[in-house]
């Protein structure tokens, strides 16, 4: 690559490079001669990018939150659209609380992404007043919400029509934190306007967006993904990239229902816990993945058996020692309640009971009215 002449992958928007494999950006040297020597292919991906979209390689690259926190805050030096992208399964850990700080005065279209993961049982009216209500609470005021599965391209042109309403001829932001599925999105987006299949790169792995990928619009404007913000003190941080596929459902979620007695315990596969401690015989409804091993035992064993199955009956983790230890997290409710599971999933829990609650050492359980009655 000649000193004039920037290339940038258009799977992850990384700047291209033919010098270090380790680095972002990485092409083989005679990959990006050839292109040289003939443009006409639109698509030029970096290796780590190719690997992830024909081999399902994950190859890990050093990810410099502080550069997607700045490119996020350019947003707010101009006048633009921000579609603002949340997990409905795990909008704690897609919220960006300090969001209006990056993006300034620009309006903010809300956007729960997956809603094909939520069990039917669930009213969308009531999940839409509830993310609402949730943003509202962090100081965020959404001019519009708009509940979407970008990977079954559900209500994707109801999306697009909020969007054109509400842009006026404006630049469009995408942004939200990893794995929330903003690049799934846009690439929904693209395939119904132009038919084009998956142009951008997507995967389970956090930080897939590397930079900013802009694409034109038909009026002059363009259309911006956005690298996600790295959520701190998430599961995820513990798990390989195989194992990340516990945390992001691909169906929709079937509630599995525990009638538990007081002294009965439930464990998450090995990386959460739920313990009945005391109240009246009830249903607990587990809405975790639904190949994510769920195993009900007396309180009593529940210490011994944790420390004997864990990374073999009580997998993922598969590797018991670099796990951290479990932090117990006491909690009374006197609503019927979701103990949310950081990345995880939600355990609806009944009234007046007495539970402590389990996840890896630095993260928090979460305790929010119950979203189904």
């Amino acid at each position: 690559m000649s000193e004039t002449e920037t290339l940038f992958c258009i799977g992850c928007g990384a700047k291209l490079q033919s010098v270090n494999p380790q680095e972002a950006g990485y092409i083989p040297a005679n990959t990006l001669k050839k292109y040289q020597e003939d443009s006409s292919e639109p698509e030029l991906y970096c290796q780590r990018c190719f690997r992830l979209r024909h081999y399902n390689e994950v190859t890990q690259v050093p990810l410099d939150d502080v550069h997607f926190k700045h490119l996020l805050s350019q947003i707010g030096h101009e006048q633009a659209l921000v579609v603002y992208v949340v997990d409905l399964f795990n909008f704690s850990g897609s919220l960006i609380k300090q969001l209006q700080h990056y993006i300034g005065k620009n309006p903010i279209l809300l956007v729960g992404n997956k809603a094909d993961l939520i069990p039917s049982s669930f009213k969308l009216n009531k999940l839409k007043n509830w993310l609402q209500h949730q943003l509202k609470t962090a100081g965020l005021h959404p001019i519009a919400t708009e509940l979407v599965s970008a990977k079954k391209l559900t209500n994707i042109d109801d999306l697009l029509t909020k969007i054109t309403q509400l842009r006026h001829q404006r630049n469009v932001y995408v942004v939200g934190t990893t794995n929330v599925g903003k690049s799934t999105l846009i690439n929904a987006i693209i395939r119904a306007h132009n038919g084009w299949q998956d142009l951008i790169t997507t995967s389970n792995f956090p930080g897939t967006t590397l930079n900013e990928i802009r694409l034109p619009l038909t009026d002059g404007g363009e259309l911006v993904d956005t690298p996600g913000i790295i959520h701190k003190n998430q599961i995820s941080q513990f798990l390989t990239a195989k194992e990340l596929k516990y945390l992001t459902p691909q169906k929709e979620i079937h509630p599995r229902i525990f009638q538990l007695q007081e002294q009965q315990t439930l464990f998450l596969a090995g990386l959460g816990r739920l313990d009945f401690v005391k109240g009246k015989p009830g249903s607990f409804v587990v809405y975790v993945d639904n190949q994510l091993y769920v195993h009900r035992t007396k309180l009593e064993q529940a210490a011994d058996f944790y420390q004997r199955h864990l990374g073999e009956l009580l997998q993922p983790p598969a590797e018991a020692d670099t796990f951290p230890p479990l932090r117990a997290q006491n909690i009374n409710t006197t609503v019927k309640s979701d103990i949310v599971f950081s990345g995880l999933g939600w355990i609806a829990v009944p009234e007046n009971v007495q539970l402590q609650a389990y996840l890896p050492q630095g993260l928090q359980v979460e305790v929010r009215p119950s979203l189904i009655n």
